[in-house]
């Protein structure tokens, strides 16, 4: 009981404590200095994989099987199952590798997906259909401008895995070619 009216008679105190200066000079003295952010640096960070797991619509770049950074994504507009044949909208998965990319593709950017493998190319032919290609990781449409904020959240890609222009240009300086990518459902 003694040590709640102790407390109570010190925060009194404190709260009714007059306090000197006016308005202007109180602003003077806080610190307003916003704190610098630390710069990004792709040298700093090492790729050995990449992983997509599809069903948490989220990529991650590893080294040594340790997250270092997470990307949301956009896959294909039929994202369940394994990419059977060209059109199905759906996004591969497997084991593939990044093996080339293009800057001035219809996309912000893009790397390529190394898909269809040979086993994607026989698993086609039995069925008589093409396997398709051109699977990416990219940004948004170079077209899309202030409608960027429409594409986030959607599975909007024709099988491909999309993310931000600014991740874009993360993933881009983070991953080389020849980096091996995991997608799994």
């Amino acid at each position: 009981m003694f040590t709640r009216y102790l407390i109570a008679v010190l925060l009194a105190g404190f709260i009714l404590t007059p306090v000197s200066g006016t308005a202007s000079e109180l602003l003077a003295r806080a610190d307003t200095r916003m704190p610098e952010a630390e710069p990004f640096q792709a040298d700093a960070l090492s790729i050995d994989k990449v992983l997509v797991r599809k069903s948490e619509r989220r990529l991650y770049l590893m080294n040594d099987e340790q997250v270092v950074k997470s990307y949301r994504i956009s896959l294909g507009d039929n994202p369940t199952g394994h990419k059977l044949y060209e059109g199905d909208e759906r996004t591969p998965e497997g084991e593939y590798t990044l093996d080339w990319r293009n800057a001035g593709s219809d996309f912000y950017k893009s790397i390529h997906i190394s898909y269809p493998s040979d086993r994607d190319r026989e698993l086609a032919r039995a069925w008589g259909l093409n396997p398709g290609g051109s699977i990416m990781i990219h940004g948004l449409p170079n077209d899309a401008a202030d409608m960027a904020f429409a594409y986030q959240g959607l599975d909007w890609t024709d099988g491909c895995i999309a993310v931000t222009n600014e991740e874009m240009d993360e993933i881009w300086q983070l991953v080389s070619n020849g980096t091996p990518i995991r997608i799994v459902p």
